[in-house]
């Protein structure tokens, strides 16, 4: 007899007889994979239990493998900012894979959206696609070295820019001059060429710089940290940020993965006035396909391969369909209209949660932070990880669970944001903002 398990089918209806699929489906990705999973943070490691296997996507809504449904604020980590399987996202993508989905050649398709970007977003006078943002950071930091003639990279603890070696990095003792590694093997020598800064304090920074400044080749900030929490910076600070690296002759780095296109359609660069020198995009330019960019000034740009010396390449780099998918995507925020339309549902819920006994909400446009305690919260916005209460993800768990319970999907940890989408209704906000109510009810 064949040991081998018979595959678990989606399409099965919820009534099939057999054990609740995702628990299955759980035990048997733990066998083949790290985890089960192939992201950290959909393990459920930060909220406990076992993640729930979604087998669709539409509109504002997940559907799991048993056909339950689930009103969706997690929206794959920012990307579908029209919501699952746009109509519009939906035929960029199939017309695109009907002509073939990986040419490997020079084609229109990235040319397009590279034009329809760099049209319209001045301080991007060319950029290169690449797969995911960590690719894009990677070659980011390398044109960086490369223009400066110099090693050291500036990055500010709370900022996340994926999981590059230099990146997975925090203040140690002493600041930047002892940091730690985030991470196993990673060479330590690493370490050493990440200088670690506070958010929201210049006179840290100009220290750093006063020491180093000669070795600072960049210094690469999330304008609105949103991977440890939302923690939005004071536009002040970012003026000196920008003002301290390019005294001393280092380049300014924006990493506008999740922001990019969300916040506006030009990114935290276009609302605060601030042109870095290069930035990265992920997320929203690949309308929910794997994708990634890095762009900036055009001498900067040209010190990539085939022009410059800077080696990059990449076999799926610019694939058709993220190409294709990516540019319907931004067509449809380019009047604003969607902007509008996110902030109108963020007021709502801000306006819905206010006075909710141990919960408070963060919200930049449409990326939005559940920040949950039982003791004391902090005044908002949160701009440092010294203001986090100490039991924030202790809180979290049995928050999401019970939203869970009630159909209502978020990011599966304390420290992850939620996401708005014009697929979302007023009555979506009130149903999340009702739940919240029901919760924190005193019994």
């Amino acid at each position: 007899m064949s040991t081998r398990q018979r595959p678990i089918s989606a399409d099965e209806p919820p009534s099939a007889p057999h054990a609740d699929r995702s628990e299955a489906l759980f035990e048997r990705a733990r066998r083949v994979s790290p985890g089960g999973v192939h992201s950290p943070v959909r393990a459920f490691r930060g909220v406990g239990g076992t993640p729930r296997f979604m087998s669709s996507g539409a509109g504002a809504r997940l559907r799991d493998v048993e056909g339950r449904e689930y009103l969706d604020f997690c929206l794959a980590f920012g990307p579908l900012i029209l919501g699952h399987a746009d109509a519009d996202v939906r035929a960029a993508a199939e017309a695109a894979l009907s002509r073939g989905w990986s040419l490997g050649t020079a084609e229109p398709y990235s040319l397009e959206l590279a034009e329809f970007i760099t049209t319209r977003i001045p301080w991007v006078q060319s950029l290169r696609f690449v797969n995911s943002g960590t690719e894009a950071v990677m070659s980011a930091l390398r044109v960086a070295r490369a223009a400066s003639g110099r090693s050291k990279i500036v990055k500010f603890e709370g900022c996340y820019h994926g999981h590059v070696d230099s990146m997975l990095v925090r203040a140690g003792s002493g600041l930047a001059e002892a940091p730690q590694l985030d991470s196993a093997g990673l060479a330590p020598e690493v370490a050493q060429e990440t200088l670690v800064a506070p958010l929201d304090d210049s006179g840290a920074l100009e220290a750093i710089f006063a020491r180093h400044g000669e070795r600072i080749a960049a210094t690469i900030i999330e304008p609105v940290p949103a991977n440890y929490g939302l923690l939005p910076q004071r536009v002040e600070f970012l003026q000196a940020v920008a003002a301290v690296t390019r005294a001393h002759g280092a380049l300014l780095i924006f990493d506008e993965v999740i922001s990019g296109f969300r916040v506006a359609f030009q990114g935290y660069a276009g609302l605060s006035g601030i042109h870095p020198d290069l930035v990265i995009y992920g997320k929203i330019i690949g309308g929910g396909f794997p994708v990634g960019a890095y762009g900036g000034r055009r001498e900067l740009m040209e010190l990539v391969a085939p022009v410059g010396p800077v080696y990059q390449a990449g076999t799926l780099s610019a694939n058709p369909l993220a190409m294709c998918a990516g540019l319907a995507n931004l067509r449809r925020l380019t009047d604003g209209s969607v902007y509008r339309r996110l902030e109108e549902l963020g007021e709502r819920l801000q306006r819905a949660l206010t006075g909710l006994p141990g919960i408070a909400l963060a919200r930049v446009g449409s990326i939005f932070w559940l920040l949950s305690s039982r003791s004391a919260l902090p005044p908002l916005p949160v701009r440092t990880l010294k203001g986090f209460p100490v039991d924030a993800a202790a809180c979290f768990g049995p928050l999401f669970h019970a939203l869970l319970e009630r159909g209502i999907y978020l990011s599966p940890s304390a420290f992850e944001v939620g996401f708005l989408s014009s697929a979302h209704t007023e009555a979506d906000i009130d149903a999340l903002a009702r739940a919240l109510r029901e919760i924190t009810r005193p019994r």
